[in-house]
């Protein structure tokens, strides 16, 4: 009985997002499905949907960033799929591997949920606009846009400098009211930190913006959330990275019932990426404390500077 539970709560994030798929009715689903690559059967694109999104899970939360930020541009440049399906499919990837990812860090005391639920909460309502004025979009503008945004944030990545250990001498007022601290034991280096956390006004403000620009595109947007984090408010990175997917499971699901209620949302694209994306991000949630960051991290760059450069093509029609 205890292995049969032991079942049901791992797999209680799957049938959650999964659960929000399947309210379409099969004429949503189906009827409106993107045209495929001439000679290429159709379950090709669903089994290499799958295999692309169990790497991308793995590397998602080994590189700190939402699935969806990768998942989005990679797979409207290179698969045939409208975008509107995308970015709704890459919201609950993004939110399926949050919500895989986040029990084991919140044991290890990695993810923290004083310093998560505001910073979430904030976001929720923002991406739920962004969300909005997205489908409002015609797809060739979105698509541009989506690449400039792609680009400008590998630049961050590039020049942000991240630190392991921000040294973080006072809190702000508002930090201690919310009791924005703790402590979690580092394995990689074997030794106990402590931290604090300061700048929250401007910080909260950032992540208004963030979820916006998340909803709005379909991304994860953890790429802006661990900066905030780790460079303003001085969270260590690996508390940083796995705090971000707390925040992102809130804002993706909050801006991921728009698209559904809009029907942009497809089964056949969305179930194989969240199958993958769940069993790699569980691989890359018991790896983070073990591993070095820093080569994975450059490879997440590298791989979205080649997805921006080609999402920017594919917006001016190139």
């Amino acid at each position: 009985m205890k292995h049969s539970a032991s079942i049901v709560h791992q797999m209680l994030p799957a049938l959650i997002v999964l659960g929000m798929v399947t309210l379409m009715t099969p004429a949503e689903a189906f009827c409106a499905a993107a045209p495929t690559s001439a000679g290429a059967p159709w379950w090709i694109w669903v089994v290499g949907l799958f295999v692309f999104s169990f790497i991308l899970g793995i590397v998602a939360v080994l590189g700190g960033v939402g699935g969806g930020v990768l998942f989005v541009p990679i797979v409207s440049s290179f698969f045939p799929f409208h975008l509107d399906y995308v970015r709704g499919a890459g919201l609950l990837v993004a939110l399926a591997g949050s919500l895989a990812a986040g029990p084991p860090l919140l044991r290890k005391g990695l993810a923290d949920l004083k310093l998560g639920l505001p910073m979430a909460l904030i976001g929720s309502v923002s991406s739920i606009a962004g969300a909005i004025v997205g489908l409002l979009l015609p797809a060739r503008e979105i698509q541009l846009m989506l690449g400039i945004v792609v680009l400008g944030v590998t630049v961050i990545m590039i020049t942000s400098g991240k630190s392991g250990y921000p040294a973080v001498r006072k809190q702000d007022r508002l930090s201690s009211i919310l009791q924005l601290s703790g402590i979690y034991y580092e394995e990689f280096s074997r030794h106990e930190v402590s931290w604090q956390a300061h700048r929250t006004p401007v910080a909260m403000l950032l992540f208004f913006a963030i979820g916006f620009i998340g909803g709005m595109f379909g991304l994860g947007a953890g790429f802006a959330n661990v900066p905030v984090y780790n460079l303003l408010m001085g969270v260590p990175l690996k508390v940083s990275v796995a705090t971000s997917g707390l925040v992102l499971s809130i804002n993706g699901s909050a801006a991921a019932w728009v698209y559904i209620f809009n029907g942009a949302v497809l089964p056949l694209i969305t179930v194989p990426s969240i199958a993958g994306m769940m069993i790699g991000s569980k691989i890359g949630a018991k790896l983070l404390p073990k591993v070095n960051t820093k080569t994975i991290r450059m490879t997440v760059i590298a791989i979205l500077a080649l997805s921006g450069i080609r999402s920017l093509l594919k917006g001016l029609g190139i």
